[in-house]
This record gives structure tokens, C-alpha cells and sequence, in this order.
């Protein structure tokens, strides 16, 4: 934290650093496609020669426009990315020391915004798949589509290695969440479309819903298991994957509101997929966060 806070100690760094992530290869116009400009020195702003428009690093991303200082979003962004149990909104407005928990909020989910890769490749290999609900009463309730609880699917790569003692050993690779209406056929098929390789090894349960037609494109291992320790035992990836899961939704965010849900997977899925490199994760959520358009908060809350 000390070397973050001494590399991106000014509004000044924090541009300079946007800038160079924006136009590695140097500036392009956003309006005229230019490719000379001009640094303003006393706003942080470039000047296309051409057409003589004033361009922003911020300007048509999650950050346009906003009245949060610059140094704020960074540390928000460095905070998301690394801190290994994530932040929640009043966690962060107590780091940054923001007066009001919705703009906390709204940074936070902004921030999520940028947390998915519109061009990001599917996962491929082996992958186990299940699903699980999250929310809602479960107390005397049974089967997949009993109470108001939320469906969400998961997919983790299998990846093998062998220890120092030559035994082959598994562990899990990148992940893909989301929340889906029912666990029949049809939305499990087409999760799977969205998010893995064809001819990929997909690992299953025996249920119903994994049918020869959601599975057309793949390779189908089906493991049938009994009670809830066997899936542990024979579907350790995902489980594990979804125990996390829950415990970071119940214990650093004490529990989510459904329509909100999509936007927390996002974010569990990127701190997953880069829990071994947390400088690269906050490089990366900087650098999609400025591929993505800009949202206010009434569309935030949606």
C-alpha cells in the first residue's frame, strides 16, 4: 500500500498514468482520429492539433464526469482488486473517508462495471459445472427451484499438475459465474455456449437439466453422486469455489440484494481469476474500466 500511494501520490501521476494506459502508442483523437495533441498544463487535458478538441483520459469511461477525485477512484480500484476478501461500500467510505455511503456505493459498482471483459476468451479443458442457490429462505425447503433464492451456475477449469512426488494432482483455473432463471435444459445450454470452448470436457452431476441437447457441443463426463459430502468429494473445485462464494457475499457484504447479484459475481469471478497476481488485477481493472461507457447512478440502480 505504501508503494501504491507513493507511485499515485497526485492528481498529476494518476493522468499521466491513464494517459499512457489510454494511447500506449500515443495519442489518437477520439473525434477526428488525430494523432497529434498537445498537453494542456493548466487543466489535465490533451489538445488535438487537427480539430483542436480538448480530450480527457476519463472522458467516455466509468470515471467521465465524476466528482470523485481521481486519487479516490485509484485507491478504490487498488482496494477491489487485492484486498483478499474484497471491500464493501461502508468499508471503503470509511478508507476514503467519503462523506455519503451512496457515493461509496456508486463508485464501488462502477468500478464493478468494468470488472468483465466484453472481448475476454472462454474457459476450455476439463471444467466442472453446477449450480446453487444464493439468498433466501432454505430452512425446510428442497430442490432446485423451492423459496426465493437465486440460481447462480458455475463453471472453474480443471487444470492437472504433478506434485514433487510425481502424484498427478488438480487444481482450478479460471472461473465463470451467473445467474440464471431455472436450472432446465435450456439455461444451462446456454451458459455453457457463452462461456466455454467447444468440444471442452464438461463435468456434471446427474441432473435432468445437463441433457444430451445442453451438451450437443461438448464432451459430457456425468458423475452421479448421493448425498452432499460425495459432491464435495467428486465436484471439489466448484464446491469450494461456491462456499467462498457465500461466505464473502454473507460475511464482507452481509448479504446481497438479487437484482444486484449479476455485478458481485463479476466481481468474485475477476479477484479469482487473479488471486495470484493482485498489482496485475488492479493494472487490468484500470484498463478495461476505460473501454467501458460511463453510468449514472439512477441507471446503476436498476
Amino acid at each position: 500500500m505504501r508503494e501504491f500511494r507513493q507511485q499515485f501520490a497526485t492528481e498529476k501521476a494518476c493522468i499521466e498514468y491513464l494517459i499512457q494506459y489510454r494511447w500506449p502508442d500515443g495519442f489518437v483523437c477520439p473525434r477526428c482520429s488525430g494523432n497529434e495533441g498537445v498537453r494542456i498544463s493548466t487543466r489535465p487535458l490533451i489538445r488535438c492539433r487537427a480539430c483542436n478538441y480538448q480530450a480527457s483520459a476519463m472522458a467516455g469511461t466509468v470515471m467521465h464526469r465524476s466528482k470523485i477525485p481521481i486519487q479516490d477512484w485509484f485507491v478504490a480500484a487498488y482496494h477491489v482488486a487485492t484486498f483478499t476478501p474484497g471491500i464493501s461500500a461502508v468499508q471503503l467510505q470509511r478508507q476514503l473517508g467519503i462523506k455519503s455511503n451512496d457515493t461509496a456505493w456508486y463508485l464501488l459498482h462502477r468500478l464493478r462495471k468494468g470488472m468483465v471483459n466484453d472481448t475476454r476468451s472462454k474457459i476450455s479443458g476439463l471444467v466442472e459445472v453446477d449450480e446453487t442457490f444464493v439468498g433466501g429462505p432454505e430452512k425446510g425447503k428442497r430442490g432446485r427451484g423451492a423459496g426465493n433464492k437465486s440460481i447462480v451456475i458455475g463453471a472453474v477449469e480443471v487444470l492437472a499438475y504433478q506434485d514433487k512426488n510425481g502424484k498427478r494432482c488438480e487444481r482450478a483455473g479460471r472461473l465463470r459465474l451467473a445467474l440464471i432463471p431455472d436450472a432446465t435444459e435450456e439455461s444451462l445450454g446456454t451458459f455453457l455456449t457463452d462461456h466455454v470452448t467447444a468440444k471442452s470436457r464438461i463435468r456434471t452431476d446427474g441432473w435432468k437439466g445437463y441433457s444430451d441437447a445442453a451438451l450437443e457441443d461438448f464432451i459430457h463426463h456425468v458423475r452421479v453422486v448421493g448425498s452432499q459430502q460425495k459432491a464435495h468429494k467428486r465436484f471439489p473445485h466448484i464446491h469450494r469455489v461456491f462456499s467462498n462464494l457465500k461466505t464473502w457475499l454473507n460475511g464482507t457484504h452481509h448479504g446481497v440484494d438479487p437484482k444486484y447479484l449479476p455485478s458481485y459475481l463479476d466481481e468474485f469471478v475477476f479477484r479469482f481469476n487473479r488471486r495470484q497476481t493482485p498489482m496485475a488485477a488492479f493494472q487490468t481493472l484500470l484498463g478495461i474500466s476505460l473501454q467501458k461507457k460511463p453510468l449514472n447512478l439512477e441507471k446503476l440502480r436498476i
